[in-house]
């Protein structure tokens, strides 16, 4: 084991990079943050640079060891979290991007989409990786940067560049980059591709074949827990040696954050979009009803565990549009007062279908509806209607994963930036009928990063003492009689109704 007394975690997220280190009892120690560019060259396409996401992940690794003083020999390891799906192409020689990052959220690829699903190739994926077919995944971008990048589909086939999502793009340059650095993704970012085998946790041969994706520019599949290599090559000797020992999708972090490793064990991330995720055990469930199937974790050798995810493309997202497109208020903060000064929504209701639904819908086709408008409502009504946007979102999500796995809700663990409002929270607890309980370490997707380093190197002997450090925060219970909530809950779907067949 390494001697370090600390954990650090990279979190790089859709908006921001960040480095968290954290000690032995899973508090935080110190905390740096960097925003990085979002580009949207054409409407519904959104990039990124990574170069400019590296130099970000550089400049909070060096501040969070300065801001806590410590030095490489203070940390046991190093965890990485990330945006999942985004995808990064770059020449191995020279480690440079061939393009900006296509961001998950991204729908360039809706006609190669179509393309795929033609025939039987919605049902053909689905039962190999567990994903529906979607603008969302990784492997459709692959595509499009192979067909509209001149020269590379050649430079793919000789070998000279490789493809990861952003785990795979941080690891390989911490370890190294040019000089050696370890080309490798883990299991869950691996299941967001679109062309991993659910089950026997591999590329698919099949679909490399049928997407012409060269195998050589794919990076190795790992576990999330694991030692990929170590510090090399940083930026004035930063965390040089250090052992980087985990990777999770930000989601997957989430869950193990949570400390939900056994079965039927939820939780909900709610950040730029919202994200539950169902621990379904060590074998995965094939979803009726909108869900995917993909990996929660595997630690090492043993079993991996499967989960049903569930993604709403919208959430914290729709308070920036508040704020920055029709400039209602002036910091997100706001929106918790401003929509805590009306009684209800007026009767109107906000679906963000901006770039098309997500689960359980999977509809591109959708657009953005506010339903409902009459001369009383006013922003305030609005602003209600905004945070109502992501807990009817939920409950969409909850129905479908009770129906397919008979799995009663009790409580719900959340976590993420938007879960400091506590009206949000409240609303939540209302639509759904449950319990939601904040944990007191609210960041839970680089703390799950740094416990998935920290069980790899024996800094955390293993899960149940991850068990002893989850601890609630606060609790919101449902205040609502059950005919308004069901009755609100119908005018939410004919809502989203309104929403579909937009886009000819």
């Amino acid at each position: 084991m390494h001697e370090g007394r600390f954990i650090a975690a990279i979190d790089q997220g859709t908006t921001s990079s960040r480095c968290m280190i954290f000690d032995h009892d899973g508090e935080v120690v110190a905390v740096a943050q960097k925003e990085h560019a979002q580009h949207f060259p054409k409407p519904g396409w959104v990039e990124h640079d990574a170069s400019e996401i590296w130099r970000n992940v550089q400049d909070v690794v060096a501040e969070s060891l300065e801001t806590a003083s410590l030095a490489a020999a203070d940390l046991a390891a190093i965890g990485i979290t990330n945006q999942r799906e985004t995808t990064v192409v770059w020449d191995r020689a020279t480690g440079e991007p061939v393009a900006n990052a296509i961001v998950w959220q991204d729908t360039r690829t809706d006609a190669i989409v179509r393309r795929l699903g033609e025939g039987d190739g919605v049902d053909w994926f689905r039962d190999r990786t567990g994903l529906t077919l979607a603008t969302y995944f990784s492997g459709p971008k692959l595509v499009w940067l192979l067909e509209n990048t001149p020269g590379l589909r050649e430079r793919a086939g000789a070998g000279e560049v490789l493809f990861g999502t952003i785990d795979s793009w941080l690891v390989w340059n911490l370890t190294g980059g040019p000089d050696g650095g370890r080309h490798t993704t883990d299991v869950t970012n691996a299941s967001r591709t679109l062309l991993m085998d659910l089950r026997e946790l591999a590329w698919d041969e099949d679909i490399l074949e049928r997407l012409e994706i060269p195998r050589g520019m794919l990076p190795e599949i790992a576990s999330s827990s694991e030692v990929y290599g170590t510090v090399a090559g940083l930026r004035e000797g930063a965390l040089e040696g250090v052992p980087v020992a985990g990777a999770l999708g930000d989601q997957h972090a989430a869950l193990f954050g949570q400390t939900a490793f056994d079965e039927g064990d939820l939780k909900s991330t709610y950040g730029t979009g919202a994200f539950l995720l169902l621990n379904t055990g060590d074998t995965p469930v094939a979803s009726q009803h909108g869900l995917l199937s993909t990996l929660a974790f595997k630690l090492g050798d043993a079993p991996a565990q499967y989960a049903l995810e569930g993604s709403i493309a919208v959430s914290g997202s729709l308070v920036q549009w508040f704020r920055d497109q029709l400039g209602a208020i002036d910091s997100a903060s706001e929106i918790e007062a401003l929509a805590a000064s009306v009684d209800d929504n007026g009767g109107c209701y906000f679906v963000p279908a901006f770039s098309g639904l997500f689960a359980p819908h999977w509809r591109s086709d959708a657009r953005g509806v506010i339903a409902g408008l009459t001369g009383y409502v006013t922003k305030a009504h609005i602003a209600r209607a905004i945070l109502e946007a992501s807990a009817w979102q939920t409950r969409e999500l909850i129905d479908a994963m009770v129906a397919d796995t008979g799995i009663e809700l009790h409580e719900l663990r959340v976590d993420g930036g938007m879960t400091e409002n506590s009206l949000l929270l409240q609303l939540l607890a209302d639509a759904l009928d449950v319990e939601v309980v904040r944990p007191h370490v609210v960041e839970t997707t680089a703390l799950g990063a740094a416990y998935a380093a920290g069980l790899a190197v024996g800094f955390w002997p293993d899960v149940d003492a991850l068990r002893a450090n989850w601890r609630a925060d606060a609790t919101w219970r449902p205040t609502v009689e059950p005919e308004r909530r069901e009755r609100e809950y119908r005018q939410w779907k004919k809502a989203v109704d309104r929403a579909l067949d937009w886009v000819d």
